[in-house]
């Protein structure tokens, strides 16, 4: 899957470097700028810029004024960062069409989530409607499974799970991984959750379950020839 190209716009240096090795690790590409005035050169050179990761205080133009500009021009998500968590202030962004506002300080991992969920959100991270492997087809648009032609009735997060493993064939997904992009920020329990759900699965899917193979003391791989 092409890495999408995320643009992370803050005058703290430290902070472009915390938010870009998350977001590197996570499989994004990063680009840079230390202002609004760099942010929006970047903008326009870059056609292809998935979200913009945007700090309200900066010289030069502040994250408003830049929002402002983008916003005549593109939809691309934006998320807002600041240091105040005044409530005009989230006001105005939402009214300048924000998709989501942070306040620092923050957990990256909990940034990280939130423009997975935001580009899962705007269909961005949906680059096929149509999964196939090993006989299995996921229809991501009608949110249906079939193997061997005959469809098989999945759980919400079963299929989310289902999708994830095909979309990363061949590649061993750590427990932690896996709570993170099916899961999300917002679950609190421990990873046997995910050890119950591929049971089911499995199950689910008769000798095909067989295509997730367990890898011990770290999580799972989907495989199909």
């Amino acid at each position: 899957m092409e890495r999408l190209k995320i643009l992370v716009v803050d005058d703290e240096s430290r902070m472009r470097k915390l938010v870009k090795d998350f977001l590197v690790k996570s499989g994004y590409e990063v680009i840079e700028a230390q202002d609004g005035s760099q942010a929006l050169d970047f903008f326009y050179e870059q056609k292809d810029i998935a979200l913009i990761i945007l700090d309200v205080m900066m010289p030069k133009m502040d994250g408003w004024e830049v929002c402002r500009e983008v916003r005549q021009y593109s939809k691309v998500p934006i998320i807002m960062l600041t240091a105040k968590s005044d409530e005009r202030d989230e006001l105005q962004g939402f009214q300048l069409g924000v998709d989501e506002y942070i306040s620092k300080p923050f957990s990256p991992k909990i940034l990280v989530a939130r423009v997975e969920a935001i580009l899962r959100r705007t269909n961005q991270l949906i680059k096929e409607e149509n999964l196939e492997a090993g006989g299995i087809v996921v229809d991501k648009a009608a949110h249906s499974v079939t193997i061997d032609g005959k469809s098989i009735d999945l759980s919400y997060k079963e299929f989310e799970l289902l999708s994830y493993f095909m979309e990363n064939k061949g590649i061993a997904l750590s427990r932690e991984k896996i709570l993170n992009h099916v899961w999300n920020y917002d679950y609190f329990g421990d990873a046997r959750t995910i050890d119950t759900h591929v049971k089911k699965l499995r199950s689910k899917m008769g000798e095909r379950g067989e295509l997730i193979k367990t890898i011990w003391g770290m999580g799972y791989k989907f495989e199909s020839e």
